[in-house]
């Protein structure tokens, strides 16, 4: 964690926003490429340490490994990891080496001491960015949490940005009820929870309310999962085929932004879970511990006394939820990208328009926004990078275009 007695400079070369695995892979890249850049940077976050909000979903769901093989990491050398897990294989889960959550931690752990990077974090959050123009050059002034300000030559936004999607009905939820019964799948902590006798409904057919169903059943909880479409296996988000030119090449060739959307929209094809943890649910179903509702929608919630009484699309045909009493509803629903609702891109938008097509912006092929030197990296790259540019595998294929803009004074704007 960066000393908060040291002042923050009153100028930075590149101001990095968010210390994830992307930022993390942007930095490990960025020193391979150029070592002077070391000391010219700052990344902002506010917990003040690398990885900080990625370990707190992992233990708060309680997931044992991750969906990505363990070449998809966040070391220039795409073997590192299986060379830190020489002696941990055990740790390394079929079919593909999936890295088991500990595993992953400590190597980000070794990737940030190899790479000296423990005092690259600011402990702070970037609450406003304001582009300006100095000596006819793109400027930002970045505001903090802390209610510091520092001037930034250039700026990676690399916080995700991502908005938690809510189904409509939950706007429509008449009566007040307490405000842990139902959350958002982003702020459900299965740690501590004491679930015992109680029924949970679940809403999401993907790996997220996978995840929640098996922690809540280890609790003792009844578990209802509804998805509005059937729930079925994949082993990764999207095909293999899309890290490479199998299928990026016709992707790229692609020149209009509306199709390329909609490309990305099936390569994805909205949530799904790994065929072990359907199996899991699967096993648990037969024993009569989840039940499953696919194919099936709220269509209204209202908190009665101590309870949710719910009542699906489908009443006419069948009972469904109707005549059963819910204690909490989780909503596993996913989140939305979207440019124009980024907070930090408030101030960007109005001073540089740019095209937006369905919340992701056209940005160009080093993933900068026009006329200024700001970077893009994860889901709202998706344009130009594919339809895994959130993942771990894009987070290096991101990294790989932006690098070059930020080493070479060629590609720098004029």
């Amino acid at each position: 964690m960066v000393d908060v007695s040291v002042a923050l400079p009153a100028s930075i070369d590149l101001a990095i926003v968010g210390a994830g695995p992307h930022a993390l892979t942007l930095v490990t890249h960025l020193l391979q490429k150029k070592k002077s850049m070391r000391g010219r940077f700052l990344v902002f976050d506010p917990s003040g340490v690398w990885m900080s909000q990625w370990n707190h979903q992992f233990a708060a769901f309680e997931i044992p490994h991750l969906r990505s093989p363990a070449v998809h990491q966040p070391d220039p050398d795409p073997h590192a990891l299986r060379t830190f897990a020489e002696g941990r294989s055990h740790e390394l889960f079929p079919p593909y080496d999936l890295p088991g959550t500990r595993l992953f931690q400590d190597f980000c752990q070794d990737v940030i001491r190899r790479w000296k990077l423990q005092t690259c974090v600011y402990p702070a959050q970037v609450t406003r960015m304001m582009p300006f123009s100095h000596c006819r050059r793109s400027r930002f002034l970045l505001e903090l949490s802390n209610g510091q300000t520092l001037i930034a030559r250039r700026v990676v936004v690399a916080n995700g940005g991502s908005i938690p999607q809510m189904p409509e009905w939950v706007e429509q939820v008449a009566t007040p009820y307490p405000a842990d019964r139902l959350l958002h799948s982003g702020r459900v902590d299965l740690r501590g929870l004491q679930l015992q006798g109680e029924r949970v409904l679940i809403i999401g057919g993907g790996l997220t309310s996978g995840h929640l169903a098996i922690g809540a059943i280890e609790r003792g909880a009844q578990v209802f999962l509804m998805a509005r479409r059937r729930v079925y296996e994949k082993l990764f988000d999207a095909d293999p085929g899309w890290l490479g030119p199998k299928y990026l090449k016709d992707f790229w060739a692609e020149p209009d932004w509306s199709t390329r959307w909609q490309m990305i929209q099936q390569a994805r094809n909205g949530g799904s879970m790994t065929p072990a943890v359907l199996t899991q649910l699967r096993r648990l179903q037969r024993d009569g511990k989840i039940v499953f509702y696919e194919q099936c929608q709220v269509r209204s919630a209202r908190w009665s006394g101590e309870h949710w009484q719910v009542c699906c699309d489908h009443a006419a045909v069948h009972q469904c939820l109707q005549d059963q009493t819910i204690d909490r509803i989780w909503l596993a629903t996913g989140s939305q990208l979207n440019a124009t609702k980024h907070p930090l891109l408030k101030d960007i938008l109005e001073t540089y328009s740019i095209e937006v097509v369905k919340g992701l912006p056209v940005v160009d092929e080093h993933l900068r926004w026009q006329r200024c030197e700001l970077f893009i990296m994860g889901g709202l790259a998706a344009l130009q990078v594919g339809p895994t540019a959130r993942n771990l595998s894009g987070a290096r294929a991101v990294s790989d275009r932006i690098v070059p803009a930020l080493t070479k004074s060629s590609l720098a704007l004029r």
